[in-house]
């Protein structure tokens, strides 16, 4: 994905009130060799027409808070062990799965990573449509058939009519990317969490599913949580973002802000790992070295040994988010030396 300029988010105004609050989210997962903590003291507030972006490389954290959002979390190894995830007054940390569940689809719905496993290869896509209206909105057939229709219509796919007959494998991948959209917005949710949309399209049909969600919430007005690695397919679509590593968030704040002035070491290796537009034959500079594995954090800062301003301070403490004095308030960065990386930006 070619790097651009972030530009301003098509999200309605938000609201002050937050429409989900996570607060200090702490997950782990036990394992035949250990346990291993995939979100620790994870934060941040999502409003009524905003969009979120949760950004870093696989495994660090981003599906799991929307399985943890969704009651999603593979069971018995995955659980949450502290933390408030307040959606409606109501805190779905500490609630059971099924009633949790129950919001699933009218209050909170989810586009997962790959539509093809996702959907049901025996049945027709019409009849995947219909079931939510069926079961959740007592519709008879006939009347559950034509909202499939009007889906089918609403998120762009040609020839309704006839391919609503369809089954998943009919489809290209971008088309089913679509179907899931038209499934996770069937029942009018105000919060859309969208784990990798654009995972496997090529460029421009990105483009065509972005745009989509970006067009459909400024219809609907719902929040938007959307989970990517790549932080130039979210740059013209949300408006805030999260940097995530080793199941923390190192940096949070608007997406223009962080992408002129990334203000942690791991957000501007991020940054100038992307192909630029404006530096057409140059070499990308790729972040050294791997994620650190779950089971063995290093002692202080995950990512001090890959971080190019790591002292003796960054391996012997944790940083605290903290906004750096350069910064406007309401934007941290979880390093010692914010303060020397934006002067370096």
């Amino acid at each position: 994905m070619t790097k651009t300029p972030p530009g301003t988010a098509p999200s309605a105004a938000p609201t002050d009130a937050p429409l989900l609050s996570v607060q200090d989210l702490t997950v782990e997962f036990s394992t035949a060799a250990g346990v291993a903590r995939a979100l620790h003291n994870v934060s941040f507030d999502v409003r009524a027409g905003e969009t979120l972006a949760v950004l870093g490389e696989s495994g660090c954290g981003k599906s799991t808070i929307a399985q943890s959002i969704m009651a999603l979390l593979p069971k018995p190894a995955g659980s949450i062990v502290g933390g408030k995830i307040l959606y409606g007054g109501r805190d779905l940390a500490a609630e059971r799965v099924p009633a949790v569940r129950e919001l699933c689809g009218t209050e909170i719905a989810m586009i997962f990573q790959d539509p093809l496993s996702s959907l049901n290869p025996v049945f027709r896509v019409g009849a995947q449509l219909a079931e939510p209206f069926r079961r959740r909105r007592g519709m008879g057939r006939r009347e559950a058939w034509a909202k499939s229709l009007e889906l089918l219509k609403r998120v762009g796919i040609p020839d309704a009519e006839t391919r609503i007959r369809d089954y998943p494998h009919q489809f290209s991948g971008g088309q089913r990317q679509r179907i899931m959209i038209a499934m996770a917005i069937a029942l009018g949710p105000k919060l859309l969490i969208a784990d990798e949309p654009t995972t496997a399209l090529d460029v421009t049909v990105q483009k065509q599913v972005l745009s989509l969600l970006a067009d459909l919430q400024a219809e609907t007005g719902m929040a938007m949580i959307l989970i990517s690695h790549d932080l130039g397919v979210v740059a013209d679509v949300a408006t805030r973002a999260a940097i995530m590593y080793a199941g923390r968030i190192v940096e949070t704040g608007t997406v223009r802000d962080m992408y002129d002035h990334p203000a942690h070491p791991y957000t501007k290796g991020l940054l100038e790992s992307i192909p630029s537009q404006t530096s057409i034959g140059g070499r990308l500079k790729p972040i050294v070295g791997s994620p650190p594995n779950l089971l063995a954090l290093p002692s202080g800062c995950a990512f001090n040994p890959r971080c190019p301003f790591a002292a003796d301070l960054c391996r012997e403490q944790v940083p605290a988010l903290r906004t750096p004095t350069t910064w406007p308030a309401g934007h941290e960065a979880a390093c010692h030396f914010s303060e020397e990386v934006l002067t370096h930006g």
